[in-house]
């Protein structure tokens, strides 16, 4: 039953609420008169207090009974024991009062401290039904003992404090020796109840009322000890109205709604963790209890046989409590082990757990072998249809891996979606022949391969050899071959070989190597001229990167610009030469206005939003209009792109930078983005003009470029001019501009600024009519 079934509930039955709120009413009446009447010494004083107490004690337990209805299956129980508790009070009070009627002045007799033992039982029961009480056996029982250390510690400091000067003859009688003991069993219920509220949630407010009415009992109980003990305790005085008092608390915490996220209680994980003060709260009186215990030794030495024998209690409860919390402490501890070697989603065992056992056998003689094995397109998994999906895949994975492994090695997830195989001499299956029962247990089934959420796999395989030196080379070379298997297209293994290893370290070393250029001016430009066809003119020049590498000399883009995509260090790359190329193309602007310069841009780099203000804070320091500056975008990298970038694209054309499509009909080569991206012109791949004397084909591809660019009003630039025949034939399509060895290598600066300033129709004419190039 939900909160709002309780409200619906509670509205329906308007005539049961109005009851209880006049019960209410009347038993706060009844407490009021009592309290009056004793303060005022009326006459019959004893009569009005048990009367008062019959009358309130048997209204809560009603009460109690009324809530248990109204309130969820969860709750019911916590109210019916309660009721149970109020019951057996108004039982327990109507039975003292009769006797004394009948002539005891104070009747401890066995039926009443049998009915009160009753009531005790059952109101700890209740503590121990509410929302927050502990839901183990153990739990329970720590609570329960927590308790009762407790009130057996308050023996010895309520024996200092009130019955030292009584005398042991006066304690003769068993039952009026245990009606002694009601403060110790009410601060025992009050501390069970402190216990089970429950750290770092609300307190729901019934349990913090009927720890007030503890706390009331047990002041009444305190202040009738040991007016017992002094021998002055008279029925009737104003201490009597405090046992109504605290029923009447109980009847208004029935008047209380149920706890909000009762319901979420119970599906709750971990519990949050205890305060300080709540861990050490049934300890704080052991420490008074052995002080009064020395303090009320007689003359002689000898303790008390009540204290002697409380003490001889706490010890064992005592005992029994530390035994519990070793026994938790064991459990813990094997729970910590089990989270600090077992991956919690597949209940594989861990990196750690793995590191462990590859450590372990590296220090034996037997011959080790580690296969590391990681899903293809994994992420794809998680962006496609997310986490969760991604998690079920993956302990299905597991499951089959875990069987295909069996008992030939022991397999364990090291990441995300990586796993390893640890193979041992002991287990006489071949590494290989693992690697291929893995790659058959990971493909889809017919059902699988419809849904399209089965990874492949590529594995690694490295045995350990004088090479290695610990267990981290070992998972290198794994971890090489691993990706040696994605190079070769995946769903495929490789095991480490020399060169595999060689070629590793080189492009490590590269990397490192490559961090370092921009910052040491390793870096270079080398300018190609792009020239008008029709007349030989050169209209632009590409800016293409060289690398200085002081130890293997100049290296060509090609061998660095593919490592510095995958590390991200393109962008600082990108960066240096977008400001290079500017400033060297503000060299010429005074002299040919008309002169452009192009940068390539890498698709990382377009994908980030401050690449507009990179482009025109480069222009803008360099006096360069931007109308002379051309960014060249593969076309991949283009159609990839979002309608972010299409904007930020857009954004740099209305500045004036001009955007060129690169290697155009190598990509995807959809029309429709042609309507999109702002693009002013188009650049022929290579592969395509290398073939236009021979393939008609690629005649035919590059004239319909050259049309489809003219209907876009582009621009068509043909790349890779290399002879007179491919001159001849991009001209007569009627490409515009023409790019390539046959008018130009890569030069320095300084070369071509001459070449454009004595760039004129006659000389660049007479250049390629020689078959001069520039070097």
């Amino acid at each position: 039953m939900s909160r709002k079934d309780v409200e619906r509930a509670a509205a329906r039955s308007p005539g049961t609420d109005r009851v209880g709120r006049v019960g209410l009413v009347g038993a706060g009446v009844v407490v009021a008169i009592e309290a009056l009447w004793l303060v005022l010494g009326l006459p019959a004083g004893a009569l009005v207090s048990d009367l008062g107490a019959l009358t309130v004690a048997g209204w809560a337990a009603v009460a109690c009974v009324a809530a248990a209805r109204r309130h969820p299956a969860t709750l019911r129980r916590f109210w019916l024991l309660l009721a149970a508790t109020m019951a057996l009070s108004l039982a327990g009070r109507a039975l003292w009062t009769s006797q004394r009627l009948l002539g005891e002045s104070l009747p401890h007799t066995l039926p009443i401290g049998l009915i009160f033992a009753a009531s005790l039982l059952t109101g700890t029961a209740a503590l121990f039904c509410s929302v927050t009480a502990p839901r183990t056996t153990v739990g329970r029982a720590r609570t329960l003992l927590d308790g009762v250390i407790v009130g057996l510690a308050l023996i010895p400091i309520g024996w200092l404090l009130i019955f030292r000067n009584v005398s042991l003859a006066d304690l003769d009688e068993p039952l009026r020796t245990a009606g002694l003991l009601y403060p110790m069993f009410d601060l025992m219920q009050l501390t069970i109840l402190v216990a089970v509220v429950g750290p770092g949630r609300p307190v729901w407010r019934p349990m913090a009322l009927l720890g007030v009415s503890l706390t009331v009992r047990a002041v009444a109980d305190t202040f009738y000890v040991s007016l017992v003990a002094a021998g002055t305790y008279q029925p009737g005085t104003p201490v009597d109205v405090l046992w109504p008092l605290s029923y009447l608390l109980i009847v208004v915490a029935t008047r209380m709604p149920p706890p909000r996220d009762h319901g979420a209680a119970e599906e709750a994980g971990e519990a949050p963790l205890p305060p300080w003060w709540r861990v050490v709260l049934p300890y704080l009186p052991v420490g008074g209890a052995i002080v009064a215990t020395m303090l009320a030794r007689d003359a002689s030495g000898h303790t008390p046989m009540p204290i002697f024998l409380a003490m001889m209690a706490l010890l064992a409860t005592l005992a029994l409590r530390q035994g519990l919390a070793a026994n938790e402490n064991l459990r813990l501890v094997l729970q910590l082990r089990k989270l600090a070697y077992v991956d919690q989603l597949t209940g594989l065992p861990n990196r750690l757990a793995f590191i462990r056992r590859l450590r372990s056998a590296l220090r034996g003689t037997n011959r080790v072998a580690v296969l590391l094995l990681d899903l293809d397109g994994f992420k794809q998994v998680n962006d496609r249809f997310g986490h969760t999906t991604g998690d079920t895949l993956l302990s299905g994975l597991s499951r089959r891996m875990r069987r295909a492994v069996g008992d030939d090695g022991m397999i364990a997830r090291i990441g995300g979606d990586e796993f390893a195989v640890l193979v041992t001499d002991g287990r006489p299956l071949a590494p290989e022949r693992l690697a291929e029962r893995l790659l058959a247990a990971l493909q889809p089934s017919p059902g699988e391969e419809l849904v399209g959420v089965h990874p492949s796999a590529s594995i690694g395989i490295a045995e350990y050899g004088p090479q290695h030196i610990s267990h981290t080379d070992l998972l290198r070379d794994a971890d090489i071959a691993m990706y040696a298997a994605k190079a070769a297209g995946k769903s495929a293994y490789r095991r480490c070989t020399q060169g595999l290893r060689e070629s590793a370290v080189s492009r490590a070393e590269l990397i490192a190597d490559l961090r370092r250029a921009v910052d040491e001016e390793q870096l270079h430009l080398e300018f190609q001229p792009i020239v008008d066809l029709a007349t030989g003119v050169v209209r632009s020049a590409e800016a293409l990167v060289r690398w200085r590498h002081p130890r293997l000399g100049v290296l060509s883009p090609a061998r660095f610009l593919p490592l510095a995509e995958e590390t991200g260090l393109i962008l600082p790359i990108d960066r240096w030469v977008i400001h290079e190329a500017c400033r060297a193309a503000a060299t010429w602007q005074d002299r040919i206005p008309s002169a452009t310069v192009a940068v390539n841009i890498a698709a990382s780099h377009l994908r980030r939003p401050d690449l507009i203000a990179t482009v025109t804070e480069a222009t803008a320091g360099a006096g360069l209009a931007p109308r002379a500056l051309t960014l060249e975008l593969t076309e991949s990298a283009l159609i990839e792109g979002s309608d972010a970038v299409l904007d930020r694209l857009g954004q740099l054309r209305e500045l004036g930078i001009r955007i060129a499509i690169d290697d155009f009909g190598t990509g995807y080569s959809s029309l429709s983005y042609l309507h999109r991206i702002p693009a002013t012109e188009l650049k022929i791949d290579r592969s395509f003009v290398a073939r236009i004397p021979e393939d008609a084909r690629a005649y035919a591809t590059v004239e319909m470029v050259t049309r489809l660019a003219g209907a876009f009003d582009l621009s068509v630039v043909a790349e890779g001019v290399e002879t007179e025949r491919q001159h001849e034939a991009v001209a007569a399509i009627g490409c515009v501009q023409g790019q390539g060895y046959r008018y130009g290598r890569p030069t320095a600066l300084a070369e071509l600024r001459s070449l454009l300033v004595n760039s004129d129709p006659q000389r660049v004419s007479g250049v390629a009519e020689s078959g001069l190039t520039l070097t």
